[in-house]
């Protein structure tokens, strides 16, 4: 694939976020490299779901999507036997969703193959010297992702 064409009209921030798109493409095809042929709405619920159980609701708040959307997302996830849910201990009105062994076992996979394209990937278009900026750089977007939040 070749490289996309830079124009130095191009703002700053346009070029950022075009290259933020493509190495997060890049990655989310690596993922599924392994096999895994996920939705990315599906992958982000497992992601999100690996930090424990929750529920419907705070799912598609969390994902910012209806819940009408958040639960055809878990109905596939359930079908799959990636997630399952239980009533809410606290509510019985409500289900609480957890993962499954599965679901964990599938997004290791993902998270195993994306991290190998990423290793290899930066050893392949980077110098010794380069990695030194590299470091810089991740530096600079973990600052940029902070920006702007309110702190509490």
């Amino acid at each position: 694939m070749k490289p996309a064409r830079r124009s130095a009209a191009d703002p700053l921030e346009v070029r950022l976020a075009v290259a933020i798109k493509r190495v997060h493409a890049r990655m989310r095809e690596a993922a599924y490299a392994s096999g895994i042929e996920l939705p990315i709405a599906q992958v982000a619920v497992l992601k999100r779901l690996r930090e424990g159980p929750t529920t419907a609701s705070a799912l598609a708040a969390a994902e910012h999507v209806t819940h009408q959307a958040i639960t055809q997302t878990l109905a596939a996830l359930k079908e799959s036997g990636l997630v399952r849910s239980a009533p809410d201990p606290n509510d019985g009105r409500k289900s609480v969703i957890t993962v499954t062994p599965a679901g964990n076992r599938l997004f290791e996979s993902a998270r195993a193959s994306r991290d190998a394209w990423l290793a290899r990937a930066i050893e392949r278009a980077f110098s010794p010297r380069e990695h030194a900026a590299l470091e810089t750089v991740i530096e600079l977007l973990e600052r940029l992702a902070e920006a702007d939040r309110t702190k509490s």
